[in-house]
């Protein structure tokens, strides 16, 4: 217990600057190997193995005794994005999204291109109030209807600044801390806040007895529909598993608390059931592992939600179903705002989940039964 004091103790600038340098690298699904390099070089030293596979996620071990279970945590690295899709003759960018995106919160932000070139700063305009009919007043705006306007006046314009169709774009916006609290708030902390939590974990180990193989998973393409999770439980074939992504919150103005019933700040949230009706997707996890998870947190000291979400799944849908199957679960991380360019994380939620997770690989000497 002594130990693990000490970690929440000195964790928070580490681990809000962990996450400024996470939520600041660009990834959209399909192109996260700067994510990948950074994740790298943050756990170097901290692993036995580190090695990837051909979809572009990133695995490494931290080998334990013989014969023991190897536990598997994954935390994705891709957010979500846009992709560029036609350059107007007049120079605007059109794109289209990648990930599920809320049209209402694309229109009038500054958004990065990354151009064959560098860097394109651009921002998405739409129709003035002015010239809006009534009806129009009352719609959001679709985002086939939003160009990004890159100060040019041509297409050839444009295409000089390194911009071409295929390239990818994020919202352009630097992470921070609001106002000396403890909310970090970012771009793309779903879910950067996980790829923290899971370097955090194997830094943590280091010099640690545990009997367990860990394997810290950094998986690519959750926004796209959980593409690379299923892929890489197959890689690891783990006895159990532990997705780390964000969650909804339901403490803000306007959300339904009983919908949602997680508040920032109270502690990592252990799921017991999601489902995204419409993907056809989600987890219904084992109460073995759940119990095994409310022990850890008890046994660590450690205030957690417990988690019912009903309109989205995690990558612990995608590795329970990889192989012959796998005990799968997941530690979540509330979240304000999630699918925008604001998401809110708490640094008390992060690292709690840190304790949790550390609490329960420790007491992994045999299978969970």
């Amino acid at each position: 217990m002594g130990d693990r004091a000490t970690i929440r103790h000195g964790m928070p600038s580490q681990m809000a600057d962990l996450l400024a340098r996470l939520d600041a690298v660009p990834g959209v699904s399909g192109d996260e190997r700067l994510v990948a390099h950074l994740i790298a070089g943050e756990l170097e030293g901290h692993h036995d193995e580190h090695r990837s596979d051909a979809l572009g996620n990133h695995f490494f071990f931290r080998n334990g005794g013989e014969g023991a279970p190897t536990v598997m945590l994954c935390a994705h690295m891709d957010e979500l994005g846009f992709v560029v899709q036609h350059i107007e003759d007049e120079g605007f960018v059109r794109i289209a999204p990648v990930g599920f995106h809320d049209d209402r919160m694309v229109v009038d932000q500054h958004v990065t291109i990354h151009g064959g070139s560098g860097p394109v700063l651009g921002v998405t305009g739409a129709k003035p109030a002015h010239l809006l009919e009534p009806e129009e007043q009352k719609l959001r705006i679709p985002m086939t209807e939003l160009a990004v306007d890159v100060g040019t006046s041509s297409r050839a314009q444009t295409e000089a600044l390194g911009v071409q169709v295929g390239h990818l774009a994020t919202f352009a916006r630097e992470g921070a801390v609001l106002n000396g609290t403890r909310v970090f708030t970012g771009k793309a902390v779903d879910d950067r806040a996980g790829c923290a939590v899971g370097v955090e974990v194997m830094r943590c180990l280091a010099g640690r007895s545990v009997e367990a193989t860990v394997c810290a998973t950094f998986a690519v393409q959750e926004e796209l529909g959980i593409r690379g999770a299923g892929p890489a439980g197959f890689q690891v074939k783990p006895d159990v598993a532990l997705a780390i992504d964000v969650t909804l919150c339901g403490d803000t103005p306007g959300v339904e608390f009983g919908r949602v019933p997680i508040r920032l700040g109270a502690g990592p949230a252990i799921k017991y059931f999601d489902w995204a009706p419409g993907a056809l997707i989600g987890s219904a996890v084992p109460r073995r592992l759940t119990d095994r998870l409310e022990r850890a947190a008890a046994d660590a000291g450690v205030a957690y939600q417990r988690e019912v979400l009903l309109g989205g799944a995690t990558d612990a849908w995608g590795i329970a179903l990889s192989g012959a199957g796998v005990l799968a679960g997941c530690v979540s991380l509330p979240s304000r705002y999630i699918h925008s360019a604001v998401g809110c994380v708490h640094l008390d939620d992060l690292e709690g989940a840190v304790e949790l997770i550390l609490a329960f690989v420790e007491s992994l000497d045999g299978p969970i039964e």
